[in-house]
Formats: C-alpha cells, sequence, structure tokens
C-alpha cells in the first residue's frame, strides 16, 4: 500500500508501517523534535514511517478551547518537515475548500471521524492527487464503510483508520472482530488508531479524557491480530498540551511501543 508514497523509508521492510505525531502543530521547535524522534527510531527498527499533525482543531469541545497556531503557519511548519527530514506528511481537512489548500503542502489527507460521511469533503479530498486516509467514525459499523467508499471511485488511494466504536456515553471499545471483518473484506489498508481508540469524548466534562495506558496492550493485540498499519500520536509533555493530551503516548514511552509491535507482528 506504500507504492504511491515517494518518499518514505524502509518499504520493502517487512514491517507495519506508522503515522505518527503530535496530536495537533503547536509550534515549530517542539514539531521538529518529536519528527526527528520519531524518525531516529523508525530508522533503528526499520519502520515506514509518516508524521502526522493536525494544522487546525476544528472539533473542540468549548468555544474557548485551542483550535490552532494559525493554519498557514501550521501547514508550514508541517511542509518544512517534510522537505528538511525527507519523510512524508499528512494533516486533517474539514472541509471541501481545504482539501485543496492542504493538498499543497501534504502526501495525505486525512479525513475526520465525525466527517467520514461528508460527501463533498470526501470527492474534494479524492478529486486531489493525494491519498485518502478516512477515519471510520465511531457510530459506524464496519460494514458501514462500503458506503463511505462508494463515494471514493476517483480516489489515487484510500485508507480506512479504526480509531475505536462508541459504547454508551463518553467511552469507547475496540471491536478486534470488527477489525478482522474489514481485513477480509476490504482492499483498502487498515490502520489502526490506538491513541484516539482509548480516548474519552467529554470524559472530562469541559474536555475529552482518556487513559495512555491503554495504548501499548491495544496496539500489541493489533499487531498479533495482523493489522500492517498504525497510528499513533505522541508528544514530550502530554499532559501539557492543549489538545488530547489524557490519550497521547508520551515520547518518552513512544520506542518500547513500537519494538513491541514488531516483536509481535503477525506471520502471514
Amino acid at each position: 500500500m506504500l507504492n504511491n508514497i515517494q518518499n518514505i523509508n524502509h518499504k520493502d521492510s517487512g514491517n507495519f508501517f506508522l503515522i505518527a505525531g503530535p496530536c495537533a502543530i503547536e509550534g515549530d521547535k517542539m514539531s521538529i523534535e518529536i519528527a526527528e524522534k520519531i524518525l531516529t527510531i523508525s530508522n533503528n527498527l526499520k519502520i515506514p514511517f509518516i508524521f502526522k499533525g493536525s494544522y487546525r482543531k476544528a472539533n473542540r469541545s468549548r468555544i474557548d478551547s485551542f483550535t490552532g497556531i494559525g493554519d498557514l503557519k501550521a501547514l508550514e511548519i508541517i511542509k518544512k518537515i517534510g522537505t528538511s527530514l525527507n519523510i512524508p506528511t499528512t494533516t486533517d481537512i474539514h472541509s471541501a475548500d481545504e482539501a485543496l489548500l492542504a493538498s499543497k503542502y501534504v502526501d495525505i489527507l486525512q479525513i475526520p471521524a465525525f466527517l467520514c460521511r461528508q460527501t463533498d469533503l470526501l470527492q474534494a479530498a479524492c478529486s486531489t492527487d493525494k491519498i485518502v486516509n478516512i477515519k471510520k467514525g465511531q457510530f459506524l459499523a464496519p460494514w458501514d464503510v462500503k458506503g463511505i467508499l462508494s463515494k471514493c471511485t476517483d480516489a489515487k488511494e484510500v485508507w480506512i483508520t479504526e480509531r475505536g466504536t462508541s459504547f454508551g456515553y463518553n467511552s469507547l471499545v475496540v471491536d478486534y472482530t470488527g477489525l478482522i471483518y474489514m481485513l477480509d473484506n476490504y482492499d483498502n489498508d487498515i490502520v489502526f488508531d490506538v491513541t484516539h481508540s482509548v480516548q474519552k469524548p467529554g470524559g472530562l466534562g469541559d474536555s475529552s479524557g482518556g487513559n495512555r495506558d491503554y495504548v501499548p496492550g491495544l496496539a500489541r493485540a493489533g499487531s498479533a491480530l495482523g493489522i500492517t498499519s498504525f497510528f499513533i500520536e505522541v508528544h514530550p509533555m502530554p499532559d501539557d498540551s492543549p489538545s488530547d493530551g489524557p490519550n497521547m503516548l508520551r515520547l518518552d514511552d513512544f520506542e518500547q511501543v513500537v519494538d513491541d509491535l514488531v516483536k509481535y507482528q503477525y506471520e502471514q
């Protein structure tokens, strides 16, 4: 599934590929620090790596929640990281107009889970020359993805990302039978977002909670199941992050988690 990405290392290593980075671009220095550390670790383990950072956070719990440092400023940082480190990059978009804007700066466009059925957004993203990674909505069954894919026939390539399923109020669960269904029934690459899967939407009352302690176990289980693509958000000080801190992995813990993924990989 990596044949359409030119500047990715270790494409033929036989390892899973990794989408990783901070939830949001908070500034130049921190973003580059995170990207450089992930790149060093992924090179040591021979893991294909795509840098992820949101240039804008549109889905917020409160009106005064952090939304970003400015669209063009954040996009320029992402582009700088991709160019200077020679790695592919991705960011999420929220409207049809943003598809064309963001496509000038990144290699992969990401569709947020809550917007995964927005026809105009999907078609705008698919009309670019970029790969489109669609987060499966927390409210959708695995077989509902078929309807999403029916809107993406013009895309260069489409990935589907699992990020947990709504379970009552403020909780998500990971349905591994659903992951098996998608692996068995779709030709698209299935990505497992292990950090958003431990999120508790609105769980802190005025913001989302989560528990990063569950990330390593979910990731190992996915690797053993046969998942070959992972999404992990990391941050040097996640508890101080203005976005998704409770479920982001600490940067210092990242190497052990991905090293375990290599060890637990399902033997095809």
